[in-house]
């Protein structure tokens, strides 16, 4: 089941919500568990409407990492054998995340190279990265110290409250744990729940009416790359940008509206990565929680580990040290390409995804030696110009990278990016009209035929929205949608009051939104 399904939303949320809040309101005292306790059957049956069997995983997952995070929190002092009880843990997890995700890809990628093995196919169980990734930053937290005792239900609520199962937000214990256990979280909340419909509305427009009309043309760029034109080629990658923006965007604003009808605030995890004017902005404001989670998890142990080992060689690790060629290797790039690579692989097995990833730890590892060794640039605000030209040149990069995140192969993307470099030998404007819409000429007639193929037009306009139209953080920042804060509130006039006007509008884009529902195109970063 996908938040973008008549079934989730015309039964399976109304029933969640409704037996939510009656549970608080029957049981007052013991409301919180009760409710709870609804909250993970309701998820449960979400997790099994996919793909029934792998709820017997979810919940062994569950179960196995609660006790190994009880066996941890016990054995306080005794270092080795926390030490081994966390590894026990990491590695298992680890191990069957692998199974899942790269042991069949990698059978059927030696028996293309001669090899003979029996490789069928599996189904990926749904959400398995976020859950995994989500338990082990327990673990891990378990050891330090971080985490502090949980009770069976609080963590099965933690593992799978269903809005975020699907793909994210990666959500840290600290944050969402005492959000369970507040008593205020199982009192009806009239604010919350009028906030969390208006940004699940949002998310679902921008689902259904932007991404998956995006979706054809993108495919079909992407499925004969070296058949394409100049401005066919540049034509399908900006749209694939879009659909992977307005899709993940979508579902990010789902996610967070749907927690907010249960009292529950997530992190942000997506804030107009497309206005970044460095790549190492791009990387705060695109799945933020999963930049927090591999910063914390995998580049701050690895340059620690790196530090340490420069200071027993008595070698500077200070500003002045990171200036140098050796400083800068070891500090920065070294552990960017570690992290980059294996969230690259993270995103799934083929030899294009950690190519992307390590065309990113390229880019980070650029910009952080051009914030060291570039000129003085004064004071003062930076003017537009410059701030159009990193604007472009981090959009053009981050492109390059999307298109390898896309291809079927590295192949596939290579001969993208030739296409787009005009080198397939055709003319650069051929095909030009249809991917204006004006093959049987323009009117305002063609608008609608104009979106719903996604042509240059319709290309333009939705670039001018993500670039000036202020985003759900900010048309919600009066009433708190997530854990952050916005960088800027939008405009007064533009800042969403739960009034008649706003009720129209939304109700409107509400209905369309249901109408364009014809399948269930499934969320792109559903996959990983």
């Amino acid at each position: 089941m996908l938040f973008n399904s008549l079934s989730f939303v015309l039964v399976f949320l109304p029933l969640a919500f409704v037996g939510f809040h009656l549970c608080s309101l029957v049981a007052p005292r013991a409301g919180g568990r009760l409710a709870a306790a609804w909250l993970v059957a309701m998820s449960l049956l979400f997790y099994y409407w996919w793909n029934p069997p792998y709820v017997l995983l979810l919940l062994g997952s569950a179960a196995f990492n609660y006790t190994l995070g009880v066996l941890i929190q016990r054995a306080r002092g005794r270092e080795r054998l926390q030490s081994g009880v966390l590894w026990l843990g990491v590695t298992l997890n680890l191990l069957v995340l692998c199974y899942y995700k790269y042991f069949f890809p990698l059978l059927h990628g030696l028996n293309g190279i001669g090899f003979h093995f029996v490789a069928g196919d599996v189904i990926l169980p749904l959400g398995i990265s976020f859950f995994t990734f989500t338990q082990i930053g327990y673990l891990v937290d378990c050891k330090s110290g971080i985490s502090q005792s949980q009770n069976p239900l609080n963590y099965s609520l933690f593992v799978t409250f269903f809005p975020h199962l699907i793909a994210g937000p990666i959500l840290h214990h600290k944050e969402i744990m005492p959000q369970f256990r507040a008593p205020e979280t199982y009192r009806i909340n009239l604010r919350n729940i009028q906030t969390g419909i208006a940004i699940f509305i949002l998310g679902l427009a921008k689902k259904t009416l932007i991404a998956d009309t995006l979706l054809p043309v993108a495919d079909a760029a992407f499925a004969k790359p070296e058949a394409l034109s100049l401005i066919a080629a540049w034509h399908g990658a900006l749209c694939y940008s879009l659909q992977l923006y307005f899709d993940f965007s979508g579902y990010s604003e789902m996610a967070m509206g749907l927690a907010l009808l249960f009292n529950i605030r997530f992190p942000a995890n997506f804030d107009s990565p497309y206005r970044s004017v460095s790549v190492i902005e791009y990387w705060q404001r695109w799945h933020m929680t999963l930049t927090r989670y591999i910063n914390l998890y995998i580049y701050n142990p690895i340059a620690f580990w790196v530090t340490r080992r420069r200071l027993a060689r008595g070698k500077a690790t200070s500003r002045k040290g990171l200036k140098t060629f050796s400083g800068f290797t070891e500090l920065v790039a070294y552990p960017t390409f570690v992290t980059l690579f294996l969230a690259g692989v993270w995103h799934g097995a083929g030899l294009q995804f950690m190519i992307f990833g390590l065309l990113h730890a390229a880019y980070l590892s650029i910009n952080h030696a051009w914030r060291l060794w570039r000129p003085d640039p004064g004071g003062g605000p930076p003017r537009w110009h410059v701030i159009a030209w990193k604007g472009s040149l981090t959009y053009l990069a981050v492109l390059v990278g999307q298109i390898f995140f896309r291809a079927s192969s590295s192949m596939n993307a290579v001969a993208m990016l030739r296409a787009m470099l005009n080198m397939n030998g055709l003319p650069p404007w051929n095909g030009w009209r249809a991917e204006c819409g004006l093959e049987e000429g323009f009117s305002p007639a063609h608008l609608v035929t104009m979106m719903n193929h996604g042509s240059i037009p319709m290309v333009v306009i939705l670039f001018a929205m993500v670039w000036f139209v202020p985003n759900v953080l900010q048309v919600f920042s009066e009433y708190e949608p997530s854990l952050s804060t916005p960088r800027t509130p939008a405009p007064e006039w533009l800042r969403w009051r739960p009034d008649w006007q706003w009720g129209a509008a939304l109700g409107a884009i509400g209905a369309v939104a249901l109408l364009a529902i014809t399948g269930t195109s499934a969320f792109l970063y559903f996959q990983f």
